[in-house]
């Protein structure tokens, strides 16, 4: 099957977003430009150490004095998109790969999810060609450094939102506790 090939540039919304209620949560991509509306089902620790990357890339650019410090603040200050996620809701792809970039020309923070292979091998996106017509399906986005800081502050509060650690192994607490290996075995609540 030929590669589908999902490109935003810049998408009028960008987010992170789930479905599901804690502990039994899917984790979105979701870009929207007009009609157009595509979703990528990706894990929950894809969604954290995105958020984390993208935070530490746009530290560093500011840091560098590339982005405008009035921007930085701006973003930081400004509304945060709570909404839900956009309908239709359909997976395009589950996300085997994320690939984060600074395009210094266009000044813009590129993020790209390839999918997962269907044997579960990892795909090297630096071996890549993404003009190759076979190949993982591919998200990019290429959005400005505050869209960038509103979706990391929204990645956050949702990967932050789900289920509270044990105090013990910081696994996750079910409503109900959680059988603790730090407590050989025992109940935790």
């Amino acid at each position: 099957m030929p590669r589908r090939r999902y490109l935003f540039d810049p998408p009028e919304r960008f987010v992170a977003g789930t479905v599901g209620r804690p502990g039994d949560r899917t984790f979105f991509l979701q870009a929207r430009d007009g009609p157009r509306v595509v979703s990528v089902v990706l894990e929950k620790v894809q969604v954290a150490v995105l958020a984390d990357r993208l935070g530490e890339l746009l530290s560093e650019l500011e840091r560098r004095g590339i982005e405008a410090e009035e921007a930085a603040e701006r973003a930081s200050s400004g509304d945060v998109d709570s909404g839900p996620l956009d309908e239709p809701l359909n997976e395009a792809f589950r996300a085997g790969s994320l690939t984060l970039g600074w395009d210094g020309d266009a000044e813009r923070v590129l993020v790209e999810a390839r999918a997962q292979s269907e044997d579960g091998e990892e795909i090297d996106p630096d071996e890549d060609d993404d003009e190759d017509e076979e190949g993982p399906d591919l998200l990019r986005v290429r959005m400005t450094a505050d869209a960038a800081r509103s979706f990391v502050a929204r990645a956050t509060r949702i990967v932050g939102a789900g289920r509270p650690p044990c105090p013990l192994c910081g696994a996750p607490l079910d409503p109900q506790g959680h059988i603790c290996p730090r407590r050989n075995g025992q109940y935790v609540n």
